[in-house]
């Protein structure tokens, strides 16, 4: 069967009225994937996502339907409405970005901090493994903090990339030693999980036509909610509007600003397992600067 012939099935299935796709265009969005907008001969519109060059990464997709399904749940925040998804394709809502309007960046915070504050949970993790960017992004359930951040997201990422380099690999060295001392930097967190949305950089936010915050392309797991402005600060970030209006609503505790490092490393780690040697000098100022 074709992959049109599975998309129009799916559509037909989720929504209860027959899908016959008449025209495919080229979106932005989806980053790593192949997004296009479809159109049907009734006139709706949709948009997917398909695995670059046909070939899929396992539970991408159903991760991220998941993820959206848990963040709309909430009710605090807009995310894209989940319609279907299969192994090779996604399909979500088509909406329409505008300008951010003045207050964006506020609300943005506002409504961040409303999810976390309504997703409270007791474990670190996520009921399936998903992915940040191309990378498998483990997620077993863990009941402390520390152990869940030093196992399945910095020394996963260090493991990741010790089977590309040397073993005398400067940056591995200095690895070593910030995990050995991971445990002061990051000390006994008394605040519950919460869901993230896990990869909120300005590329995956945006403004609905009502002129209100949107996001999308999640990688979700329940974590720390600092470790949400691990990416938020990364590639000009949502600025101290957004955050101080985040504070209003759910005050940060003392220690944010040392332990934000922490977080931005992961992301950053990532990234040079992604992309290669243009992000090995900021991982390697970065984990100096945290000894």
């Amino acid at each position: 069967m074709s992959i049109q012939r599975e998309i129009e099935q799916a559509i037909s299935s989720a929504t209860g009225k027959k899908a016959s796709i008449v025209e495919y265009r080229i979106a932005t969005g989806g980053s790593i994937n192949n997004s296009r907008i479809v159109s049907l001969k009734d006139g709706r519109a949709f948009f997917i996502k398909t695995p670059p060059g046909g070939s899929g990464y396992p539970g991408m997709f159903a991760a991220e339907f998941r993820g959206l399904e848990l963040l709309a749940s909430t009710v605090t925040i807009r995310v894209p409405e989940t319609i279907a998804c299969e192994h090779n394709f996604i399909v979500l809502e088509l909406f329409h970005e505008t300008e951010k309007p003045e207050n964006w960046h506020e609300k943005l915070g506002q409504q961040l901090a409303q999810l976390h504050l309504a997703t409270k949970t007791g474990n670190y993790g996520f009921e399936m493994d998903n992915y940040l960017g191309t990378t498998l992004q483990p997620n077993t359930w863990t009941n402390r903090w520390l152990d869940f951040w030093r196992d399945q997201r910095l020394g996963w990422q260090l493991e990741l990339y010790s089977k590309k380099t040397s073993i005398d690999d400067y940056l591995l060295q200095l690895g070593d030693r910030l995990m050995a001392k991971l445990d002061q930097l990051i000390g006994e967190i008394d605040e519950p999980a919460v869901l993230l949305h896990g990869d909120l950089w300005s590329g995956n936010a945006g403004a609905d036509e009502s002129g209100n915050p949107i996001i999308y392309d999640p990688a979700c797991y329940y974590g720390h909610r600092e470790a949400e402005l691990g990416i938020m600060r990364m590639f000009g970030g949502f600025g101290k509007r957004c955050e101080d209006a985040y504070n209003e609503v759910w005050p940060w505790q003392d220690g944010m600003e040392e332990r934000s490092a922490l977080y931005r490393l992961y992301h950053e780690l990532n990234h040079l397992n992604i992309f290669g040697k243009s992000y090995y000098q900021s991982c390697i100022n970065t984990l100096e600067n945290l000894m």
